[in-house]
């Protein structure tokens, strides 16, 4: 089990439950050195006071905010920890609401909270069923890395977790960001519901970081001094290629089919040329199918009787 980041309590109403946090997460990333390429040295970042030019250690860094131009006030780690904040060791669960009413954009990093001793296995798995019983997640304020935050609590099989929230002010409008006056007929729109329908799925684990496996690939074959693996081919689209909006979700449509084994010939593909309308083709005539040798022996037998 990983260190816990964080030990206090959940306040839920009169009830205390002293928790430990550990982050619900790992980073698989990988990550380089900056180094020298000359000699293959490591560069280290130093951290170097701006009046004496001097490196300065960790034990003589502190926090300081800059109240002027010419005046900085420092505050002391045990300054922050003793300021009057009822959230400074607890978790203070504050209302419960819906699920489906938090916002996904207000989500930010997932933390496990595990029990932290017999006294909190009682207030801790009641919690729970009251989250299960409910369909509710919590809503709670706690206090970490030098700051009031926002959290919600849910159950994630057989324990609680916290998810960090951005407070609603830090949340930035997206306002002008959609485009206005865009012309779509129903079939479009309705093609394009057909596509999500046909790429549901009710299991995500299939997915995988493909970058990682293919970074591995380069760094083992120059470890190894091997051919370097052939780039992939570049799928975008060309610049300035007018788009046939119904030919590519047609051609989506039936590539998610065949994808999941399905078949289907009602996808027609066509090309558009640039500020040119879209011809429409004829629908293609299928062959007539070849009588088997079985069929062509039953239709004499039958022309003779």
């Amino acid at each position: 089990m990983p260190r816990p980041l964080w030990t206090g309590a959940i306040s839920f109403g009169l009830v205390t439950i002293p928790i430990k946090i550990i982050s619900a997460t790992e980073d698989h990333s990988i990550h380089f050195r900056q180094v020298h390429l000359e000699d293959m040295g490591r560069v280290r970042t130093r951290k170097i006071c701006s009046i004496d030019g001097e490196a300065v250690s960790q034990d003589e860094i502190g926090k300081g905010y800059e109240v002027s131009k010419d005046e900085v006030v420092t505050v002391t780690d045990q300054e922050l920890d003793a300021m009057p904040l009822p959230t400074a060791k607890a978790i203070e669960i504050v209302a419960f609401v819906d699920a489906d009413t938090i916002d996904p954009v207000r989500i930010g990093d997932s933390y496990y909270l595990g029990v932290d001793g017999d006294v909190a296995k009682k207030p801790y798995t009641l919690l729970r069923k009251a989250l299960e019983r409910s369909d509710k997640v919590a809503i709670a304020k706690f206090a970490w890395h030098g700051r009031e935050r926002l959290g919600v609590l849910r159950v994630r099989e057989s324990a609680i977790v916290l998810h960090s929230m951005h407070w609603p002010d830090e949340i930035r409008s997206p306002e002008s960001l959609a485009p206005k006056d865009v012309d779509l007929d129903d079939d479009e729109i309705d093609r394009a519901v057909q596509l999500t329908d046909t790429m549901v799925t009710d299991d995500i684990s299939q997915f995988r970081d493909h970058y990682r496996d293919a970074l591995e690939e380069l760094i083992e074959a120059k470890a190894e001094d091997k051919v370097l693996p052939e780039p992939a081919e570049d799928g975008k689209q060309e610049s300035g290629k007018v788009m046939d909006l119904m030919a590519a979700l047609n051609a989506s449509v039936q590539a998610a089919k065949e994808g999941r084994g399905e078949h289907g010939g009602d996808a027609t593909v066509h090309e558009i040329q640039p500020g040119k309308k879209a011809a429409k083709k004829a629908p293609v005539k299928k062959a007539p199918a070849k009588k088997s040798p079985a069929r062509k022996t039953a239709a004499k037998k039958r022309s003779a009787s």
